[in-house]
């Protein structure tokens, strides 16, 4: 019986089919319309049911997850904006300059991320602690920055903790040169200026009538202990020293040694 009934339903389509390829080009169209319209409610509902499924699966991760990843997807933007700007200063690079001073090429960078987790009242401006130490291969002299710039170096490593001397502080005398001139000249150590983490003299080594506010300044490598093409900053403004022997010049750090949380030690 019910192979029967299955066979007089094949038999209806068939029908039905033949009677559809008989009618007229326009009567067709307009069949087709409406049988594909009664579908549509049914893809409708389809879509909606997705798209409920999708947002109840967000919302079935916990809290703690999602500022997990949020904090995971932060850190790798910092280590990749590192990385751009060694590759950004490199496309700049002056490679007569770096072959009249015999500069060795430059190789990677690896990172290293540490969190601040301490700064001493009377050094504010000048020291900060980080929480990896001599059993994470710290060393002093080694580089630390944030992905806007340079920050310091190793002063001191412990066993667990290091000491970092900022930018400015009389143990981090850093050799800049001017992006857009190609003056050479020196962070002065010691000469954070009026309290302000931000602010730093630098003294150029001849005087320089081309520098002006809004310039910029990078590491030149010289010195062995910051390698060239790390951002320090912009300069503020200048003035000339010593019956316009030598400029000095404000420069603002482009990192920001107020709010320094987490930072980036290089690694050879």
């Amino acid at each position: 019986m019910l192979k029967r009934t299955h066979y007089l339903a094949l038999a209806g389509v068939g029908l039905l089919t033949l009677c559809l390829l008989n009618l007229p080009v326009s009567l067709q169209t307009q069949v087709k319309s409406a049988i594909g319209a009664s579908f549509l409610p049914l893809f409708g509902i389809r879509a909606a049911s997705d798209d409920l499924l999708d947002r109840a699966g967000y919302q079935v991760l916990p809290r703690s997850t999602l500022v997990d990843n949020l904090l995971r997807l932060e850190r790798e933007n910092a280590e990749l904006r590192v990385s751009a700007l060694q590759g950004a200063d490199a496309l700049a690079e002056n490679q007569r300059l770096r072959s009249a001073i015999g500069a060795a090429p430059r190789g990677p960078w690896h990172l290293k991320l540490a969190r601040v987790v301490g700064r001493d009242p009377t050094t504010w401006w000048r020291t900060i602690q980080v929480n990896l130490g001599s059993r994470d291969n710290l060393k002093p002299d080694q580089v630390v920055m944030t992905g806007a710039g340079l920050v310091g170096r190793v002063s001191q490593a412990g066993l667990s903790h290091s000491q970092v001397a900022l930018v400015g502080d009389a143990e981090c005398g850093v050799a800049v040169v001017v992006k857009e001139t190609r003056d050479l000249g020196i962070i002065k150590p010691g000469q954070t200026l009026s309290g302000d983490g931000g602010l730093v003299e630098m003294t150029l080594l001849q005087n320089c009538p081309g520098i002006m506010a809004g310039q910029v300044v990078f590491t030149s490598g010289l010195g062995g202990v910051f390698p060239a093409g790390l951002p320090v900053g912009t300069i503020v403004d200048t003035r000339n020293e010593d019956g316009n022997v030598f400029t000095t010049a404000r420069v603002r750090l482009a990192a920001n040694l107020n709010r320094l949380e987490e930072v980036w030690v290089l690694q050879p």
